[in-house]
């Protein structure tokens, strides 16, 4: 029943590169994308939904003030119940996602050690590297990852950014390098098959993420999200997501924002359940990894 229902949400792009996203419940849909054409031919929203059932957002419009969550991390009033944990229905569903990641941690203990020796074993460098991203409320937490980028690899960036045209462009738009040059062979083998994101049960296991939630985004990212950063602020960042099994990397960032929105409007422990089987089919595909 709920793969059905969540079947009914849409991304859409139009020829300008409009992107729409439906959903069954009216108060969840959006539309996220530059102006529409001049013939006004935006992407159709399924379901029948009227304008009044849609928030517009044009990403080249000037910006009202920003919101104050943006500017100093502080907890929106949307992310306050899961904070304090006064939802019992979220307590319960934050207590099915630690189970199921403690028994993940403890079935892929051997992958995680046989990972980590190959990291060190393959440069001799530090086998873990924790990312400073934003989490729920729009606290920090450091993310941790097996590393598959080299010792100097904020050098290397540094020097391909300035150098290229091209890879900066890419770099602004979508906080991702397709060709990156930090990453190692070892490492490129570890991102195509997700197996650099298994620390993240040791955040799962403190509390600061979720199996199942938005992607966990850095400081610079947060302008992208616009006022939509309030709604990313209300679930904790997942190891998996709604976008992870919507082609990842291969998707728009308005799409990802979008997804994200979705993710924090709807989020329940079905919606949790079906993206987790959603998601082994995902990372054997590769769809989007890189």
């Amino acid at each position: 029943m709920f793969n059905q229902d969540l079947a009914k949400v849409k991304v859409e792009t139009t020829e300008d590169g409009a992107v729409a996203i439906a959903k069954p419940a009216p108060e969840a849909r959006s539309w996220l994308g530059p102006n529409p054409s001049p013939r006004g031919q935006i992407a159709r929203i399924s379901e029948g939904s009227a304008a009044s059932n849609l928030e517009l957002r044009r990403p080249d419009a000037p910006q009202a003030a920003a919101p104050a969550v943006a500017a100093n991390h502080s907890a929106p009033s949307t992310a306050q119940s899961a904070v304090t944990g006064t939802n019992p229905g979220e307590r319960v569903r934050g207590l099915v996602m630690l189970a199921v990641g403690v028994a993940a941690l403890v079935f892929l203990l051997p992958v995680l050690l046989a990972v980590g020796l190959a990291v060190w074993v393959h440069d001799g460098g530090p086998v873990l590297f924790a990312h400073r991203r934003v989490g729920l409320g729009g606290r920090s937490f450091y993310c941790f990852k097996f590393r598959s980028m080299a010792r100097d690899a904020e050098q290397r960036l540094a020097s391909l950014l300035a150098e290229d045209e091209a890879a900066a462009a890419e770099w602004k738009a979508d906080h991702k390098l397709r060709n990156d040059p930090r990453v190692t062979r070892l490492g490129k083998f570890l991102r195509k098959t997700s197996l650099d994101e298994l620390p993240q049960l040791f955040n799962v296991l403190r509390g600061e993420m979720s199996l199942v939630g938005p992607r966990p985004i850095v400081d610079g990212e947060i302008a992208k999200y616009g006022r939509h950063f309030r709604a990313y602020c209300a679930a904790k960042p997942g190891i998996t997501g709604l976008w992870q099994v919507s082609g990842r990397n291969d998707t728009s960032y308005r799409t990802r924002v979008a997804l994200d929105t979705v993710y924090a409007r709807r989020q329940s422990t079905a919606l949790d359940l079906w993206i987790l089987a959603r998601t082994i089919p995902a990372v054997l595909a590769r769809k989007g990894s890189y």
